[in-house]
């Protein structure tokens, strides 16, 4: 009995001692393995510190290269050899369209009879065309005096590019894309109660606004710029701290120090995820641009369509139905527009017209919605068969209260038979007690726009415009000129900016004003796609009073004295393009 419970003992103390060496050997182990995995999550941080700071790093070199680019860095003007290739061979081919149509017009006139009762005939379907038609006088005195000079080439002419039938069915297209987005417009009836209340004198035009689509907005803080570097000194730094999405969409886009700033910005959001979509027009990005621009871009991650191809419509104008907007909207929380377009000049970079003047507004708040769906919209249209998931870019956020009001407005011949923003600044010089202030960098009027300038100076509303002192079209800068002549006799104050060119386009009276990309002629008011922010009871029109002021200081007073005295040649030229002003 006890030899076997000795061996039972002595097995006792094996295992034991087996168990006691097993279990070291697995907190040695175990502490080896946490060790291991301690040191591995310290240098899993240590390694995303560093990413932090290189990151941190990254976007203050950007913020510093922007500044200093802003500010210091030269601006560059660069033209490219294709973009010239590109225009001279679609211009070409129109003025070859030109040559044929005015050939074949001499080849009929050797049938004498049979020639002039066809001519009558076609005379009388364009002159009773052109009266029925939903234009103004201006447009249909040009094209009946075209009519006039080529006889044969003037009537086929109009049938080519002066018909709207011809375009109907592709605006008719355009526009149920457009009415596909008003459900995501929301009633704004409390808002407009809230409006009518606070400013009664906004009650009738921001109705007529509501009353084409446009809702009326609040809760949105607005800045007002008067120089267009400023614009963008605050546009790249909220582009800096984009989440989810960008939108960008300008007119002219040229390569320079301002677009390698835009580009290494959005190259840099891209890669972290951020959605980019940017637009711009054809026709304003052609020259300035490389031929595969857009697709190096869309090669890079920025989602890029070009509005309205130029080589689609060697048959029409070129020059009518291009986008001339400007938006950049940030995360649905942020908006731009203004004047500014994505080149040097802009931001005074470089110098080509003098001290070039621009203006922009920002948007912080609810009002933001009608840039992003102003910008989808535009989008649509270019990809007709894409779905717009409209509601996946309306943020969440909820914005601060305030007695802000905007409308975001948006004109194009896809948006409506009246011309929205036309009216609107019509509205604004009617429904001014005290002044109307009005920069624009073109000032081609039609008769019904004189009309309702000349009876707010008769009720003693202070009329005060200011155009450019150094033109970027001396054609339009001749019409510009000619129409000072009937406003001066009116009593209206017409002011040049004698330090460059103004392309800011600004209106305002005593208690709202709009600011956007329209500019006071008749291819802003009827042929262009155009965007612009109505806006009252605001520190904005505090800020955009104040700009007026100063640019009267900088500003030549013009005279009519000075008008009546000006050169004799201008005198026999001026009459003449007015005749055409509507059509160039």
């Amino acid at each position: 009995m006890s030899i076997v419970s000795n061996n039972k003992q002595s097995e006792m103390r094996n295992l034991k001692k087996n168990y006691k060496e097993q279990k070291g050997q697995l907190r040695g182990e175990r502490k080896g393995s946490l060790k291991e995995e301690i040191q591995s999550r310290y240098e899993n941080r240590e390694q995303r510190e560093q990413l932090k700071n290189d990151y941190k790093e990254q976007k203050q070199e950007i913020k510093y290269k922007r500044e200093i680019s802003l500010t210091d860095a030269k601006g560059r003007v660069k033209n490219h050899l294709s973009g010239f290739i590109r225009a001279v061979l679609v211009g070409m081919l129109v003025l070859g369209q030109f040559g044929l149509i005015i050939y074949l017009s001499t080849v009929l006139t050797q049938y004498t009879l049979w020639f002039y009762i066809i001519l009558e005939v076609f005379s009388f379907i364009v002159a009773v065309g052109l009266t029925n038609a939903s234009k103004n006088s201006s447009f249909k005195i040009a094209w009946m005096s075209i009519a006039l000079l080529l006889p044969v080439a003037g009537h086929v002419m109009y049938y080519l590019w002066g018909r709207q039938g011809r375009r109907r069915k592709q605006l008719e297209a355009g526009r149920n894309i457009v009415e596909k987005s008003y459900p995501y417009y929301f009633d704004n009836t409390s808002v407009s109660e809230k409006l009518e209340e606070i400013e009664p004198r906004a009650k009738k035009i921001s109705r007529y606004i509501s009353s084409e689509k446009t809702p009326l907005f609040t809760n949105t803080k607005m800045k007002y710029y008067s120089m267009g570097q400023d614009v963008f000194k605050d546009m790249f730094e909220d582009m800096m701290k984009a989440k989810k999405y960008i939108f960008v969409n300008f007119f002219i886009v040229a390569e320079g120090a301002l677009w390698d700033m835009l580009h290494e910005i959005l190259l840099m959001k891209v890669s972290e995820g951020v959605k980019v979509l940017f637009m711009y027009d054809d026709f304003g990005g052609m020259l300035r641009t490389d031929k595969d621009f857009a697709e190096k871009l869309n090669a890079e991650g920025i989602r890029t369509i070009v509005f309205n191809p130029i080589k689609r419509y060697t048959d029409k104008v070129i020059m009518n139905y291009r986008s001339h907007q400007k938006i950049v909207v940030i995360d649905g929380e942020i908006g731009y527009t203004g004047g500014i377009n994505v080149a040097d000049e802009y931001a005074n970079l470089v110098t080509r017209f003098g001290v070039w003047k621009d203006c922009g507004i920002r948007l912080e708040g609810e009002g933001v919605w009608g840039l992003s769906m102003t910008f989808m919209q535009m989008w649509s249209m270019c990809c007709p068969d894409e779905e717009i998931p409209y509601m996946r870019y309306k943020t969440d956020r909820v914005f601060e209260n305030n007695d802000s009001f905007c409308h975001v407005l948006a004109d194009g011949p896809i948006y409506s038979e009246d011309t929205l923003i036309e009216s609107v600044y019509k509205q604004i010089i009617s429904g001014a007690d005290k002044y109307v202030y009005i920069m624009t960098p073109y000032l081609v009027l039609e008769e019904q726009m004189i009309v309702t300038i000349y009876e707010a100076v008769k009720r003693g509303v202070d009329v005060r415009i200011i155009t450019p002192a150094i033109p970027d079209k001396k054609m339009v800068k001749l019409i510009t000129n000619y129409n000072y002549g009937v406003l001066l006799k009116m009593g209206v104050k017409i002011y040049e900016y004698t330090p460059g060119f103004i392309h800011s386009k600004v209106i305002m009276n005593e208690f709202c004003g709009v600011v956007g990309t329209v500019n006071m002629d008749y291819r802003s008011f009827y042929l262009h796609y155009e965007n612009a922010v109505w806006l009252c009871n605001d520190n904005a029109l505090v800020q955009m009073y104040n700009d007026f002021e100063k640019t009267f200081e900088e500003s030549k007073e013009y005279t009519l004295e000075e008008w009546l005295d000006r050169p004799l040649l201008h005198r026999i030229i001026q009459p003449l393009l007015n005749m055409f002003a509507t059509l160039m």
